[in-house]
């Protein structure tokens, strides 16, 4: 078994630090025009963070009224992608709510493999 192992590791090269498949690029038309929203009477409590791709997915579905399909198309991505984002949006401002946490957003996905 060590030598499938070893070999296995030989093959594929070195393990990297990341799991599962790295995010896909996503196509964001749309910019906020404030960067942090913060609730009167709770300055000093931790942002909840929504990526900016997260935001574009909240925009284009809940604001501009589109179907996640179109949605999907005009970010160039994947429905299941979309919904995925959509669905961490909404649920990162419903904690940012009902919690009185300020909400910050931020550029992008962080990527463990850059550098």
């Amino acid at each position: 078994m060590a030598y499938i192992t070893r070999a296995l590791s030989d093959v594929m090269g070195p393990r990297r630090h990341r799991r599962g498949r790295r995010r896909c690029q996503r196509r964001v038309t749309g910019s906020p025009s404030a960067l942090l929203f913060v609730p009167r009477g709770a300055p000093g409590r931790e942002p909840v963070r929504l990526f900016i791709e997260e935001f574009e997915a909240l925009r284009l579905v809940d604001l501009e009224g589109m179907t996640q399909t179109d949605a999907a198309v005009e970010m160039g991505i994947s429905q299941k992608t979309l919904w995925n984002d959509l669905r961490q949006a909404r649920s990162k401002v419903a904690e940012a709510i009902v919690n009185g946490r300020p909400i910050e957003i931020e550029e992008g996905y962080e990527d463990s493999d850059s550098g």
